[in-house]
């Protein structure tokens, strides 16, 4: 499955929403789909780590960009990643499934996928606190976390 298409007007209007809600600047950066979607990230996780709700759409493009991220460097379609109610992806090479409920899903929120594809969550901390429901033998993703490195 190909990468969400950029449309960085929408991007760059959710990150400086979510950056003017923490008394933040508004992006000077590059508009490409790496540094919208990171910048997106970061600033979602900002608000998370601050105790507030992060901005909507700031969210979703946070969570879509970093699925997408996953399904780039680990492409196949083994296992389903869920982040309800933004987006999924299918990745891991091996068996794929053509029909019903995969038999390998993961599926988190929002903020867990975020803390978890930061670093700043480990995968067995998730599972065991019940963040992250993993079914099927190839469900463990713990081996292509974290996906980038988020400051702060």
């Amino acid at each position: 499955m190909p990468p969400r298409r950029l449309d960085p007007a929408r991007w760059l209007a959710a990150l400086d929403t979510q950056r003017a809600a923490l008394g933040e600047p508004a992006w000077s950066g590059p508009l490409t789909r790496p540094a919208l979607g990171r910048a997106c990230a970061a600033a979602a996780l900002a608000a998370i780590d601050a105790g507030v709700e992060p901005q909507r759409e700031s969210l979703r493009i946070s969570v879509a960009y970093l699925l997408d991220v996953l399904a780039e460097r680990v492409p196949g379609r083994a296992v389903e990643v869920r982040v309800p109610p933004y987006a999924a992806v299918q990745c891991i090479a091996g068996p794929r499934h053509t029909r019903g409920t995969p038999p390998n899903v993961v599926e988190t929120d929002p903020a867990t996928w975020l803390r978890l594809t930061a670093g700043r969550l480990s995968w067995a901390e998730a599972v065991s606190a019940g963040l992250v429901r993993a079914s099927g033998p190839r469900a463990d993703i713990s081996g292509h976390l974290p996906l980038w490195s988020a400051p702060g």
